[in-house]
């Protein structure tokens, strides 16, 4: 009996001895073990490991940048700070009543230094700049800070205040220029405003395109892009860019903060601002085709005869001897079309009549007291009319 147990005796004696080493083993290197197991890969550990299958379908999208730096590098080089003094003179008794206590006398007046603090955008190497015109206005000496820490005088080559841009010039040697995207901007495009608010310094916010072609009043021609990336004053003139650091757009208004608003900033579109700089280059100003009308929405009443959706423009008012006075247009009138493009609106006139070269022939249709009318119309060149309202 004791001689079958043997087999049995000799291999329990080597599991005890085998289980004493280990233990002897953990307390010696604690570790071991997980380390050991670390080494092994078993099917549910390379399951447990492997990344998650990219999700298929209209659900998939790719996550956006976690920094802008690369944009703000190609961007911000061409943006400069401007720094336009003029000198303002204040009566020092400018009430009434103090001038009858003089007694007729001279009042005396006091000249003093004011700084307005405004941004710009470098377009070409030569040292072009665009900027807003109200920064610049009235101004007798500008001074602009390049991105290098140099500051550069510069002078007024033009200005637009129709679209409230100016173009200034200075003599740096060669200058970083702004490259300008492409495309057309989108509504919910990530957009970056760099510019020198409150003159801080330059400054970089982030937002987003809130909307497209917005009217606030401010001038004939705006098709204003809204952002929500934080401009304030001494942003107007700076650059609104897209996430590849490409011009969107020249940043100029904001809605008033005393009013509540917060987040609602205004720039004028990339291909507006082009336009007018190329245009203030070669001529010194900008040459808008003219009807000489005033135009304002279409009413539609009962009896008018149109669809309640009519678009076009009606005539509010005709400038004496303009082009369309010589044409027989009249207060009244709807205009529906120039040439064979349609008219949406009362700003949409404006963009079409200013494309147009002046002394160009257009035919001019529209509805006069319901009835269709058709019309030649040689357009002039627009008077410098003086934009209304004031710029944030």
């Amino acid at each position: 009996m004791l001689r079958k147990l043997q087999p049995l005796l000799f291999v329990l004696q080597f599991v005890i001895a085998g289980l004493a080493a280990a233990f002897l083993i953990s307390l010696v290197w604690p570790g071991l073990g997980a380390r050991l197991r670390g080494h092994v890969d078993t099917p549910d550990r390379i399951a447990a490991s492997a990344p998650p299958a990219a999700t298929a379908g209209p659900a998939a999208i790719a996550p956006g940048p976690t920094s802008y730096a690369d944009a703000v590098a190609r961007a911000a080089p061409a943006v400069v700070n401007i720094y336009a003094d003029k000198t303002v003179t204040e009566r020092l008794f400018a009430d009434p009543l103090m001038q009858r206590m003089l007694g007729g006398a001279a009042v005396p007046s006091l000249k003093r230094r004011e700084q307005s603090l405004g941004s710009g955008v470098i377009f070409t190497p030569d040292g072009y700049v665009l900027t807003n015109n109200h920064v610049i206005a009235g101004a007798d000496d500008i001074k602009v800070m390049l991105h290098d820490g140099r500051v550069a005088h510069a002078r007024v080559v033009g200005t637009d205040p129709d679209t409230d841009l100016a173009v200034l010039k200075i003599d740096a040697g060669t200058l970083p220029t702004i490259q300008v995207d492409p495309d057309p901007p989108r509504v919910g495009d990530v957009v970056l405003a760099i510019g020198n608010p409150f003159g801080i310094g330059q400054t970089v916010t982030m937002g987003i395109i809130s909307a497209l072609q917005r009217q606030l009043i401010l001038s004939p021609y705006e098709y204003f892009i809204q952002t929500d990336a934080a401009i304030n004053s001494g942003n107007s003139g700076g650059a609104l860019v897209n996430a590849e650091g490409e011009l969107v757009g020249i940043n100029t208004a904001m809605l008033d903060r005393d009013v509540g608003a917060q987040g609602i900033g205004f720039a004028i579109p990339v291909r507006t601002a082009k336009r007018v700089l190329e245009q203030i280059v070669e001529h010194g100003h900008v040459t808008r085709g003219w009807l000489g009308v005033e135009v304002g929405n279409v009413m539609v009443s009962a009896d008018s005869g149109l669809p309640a959706a009519a678009r076009g423009a009606t005539v509010v008012d005709v400038y004496p001897g303009g082009p369309a006075a010589q044409a027989g247009l009249q207060p009244g009138d709807i205009l529906l079309k120039l040439g064979k493009q349609p008219i949406t609106d009362p700003f949409d006139f404006r963009s079409q009549e200013a494309n147009l070269a002046p002394g160009s022939k257009v035919e001019v249709s529209g509805l006069r007291a319901g009835v269709p009318f058709h019309t030649e119309v040689v357009l002039a060149q627009r008077p410098n009319i003086k934009a209304l309202g004031s710029r944030g």
